[in-house]
């Protein structure tokens, strides 16, 4: 798990200010690492407090939609990983998919790989730790 931060994108941060409207505060939240997962996804609590409005929709293949694909709304974002001692991990504007997850398991989102393909990620499962550089 890492600290992400995430906010509404460069485009919608824009708008809101032309609007002369107040712009979301950013939320630090908890994200998983799924190297199985083709997309980022944001629980909607998350993108609920940012007062996001969905950009789109896009089918979702899940172990749980079974062969038949769900429809699950795309929110564009920002995301920021800090970093402690050195430069954050920034994607000013991503699109990521509303997905409800295990909150109680102290994640609000996914880190697909939409993300991890823009870093090195390095798994050691006999060391006990994981390396994310970008």
């Amino acid at each position: 798990m890492v600290d992400l931060i995430i906010s509404a994108s460069e485009a919608k941060k824009a708008a809101l200010i032309a609007a002369r409207q107040s712009i979301p505060q950013v939320l630090l939240v908890r994200g998983l690492i799924d190297t199985g997962a083709s997309c980022t996804c944001v629980d909607p609590v998350v993108l609920k407090s940012l007062n996001l409005k969905p950009t789109g929709s896009t089918s979702v293949h899940t172990p749980s939609t079974g062969g038949a694909p769900q429809s699950a709304a795309t929110f564009d974002v920002g995301i920021v990983i800090p970093c402690i001692g050195s430069v954050p991990f920034i994607l000013s504007t991503i699109e990521v998919i509303e997905s409800q997850l295990f909150l109680s398991q102290g994640f609000h989102a996914l880190i697909g790989r939409d993300v991890l393909s823009q870093c090195h990620f390095t798994y050691n499962g006999l060391g006990g730790y994981f390396n994310l550089a970008y």
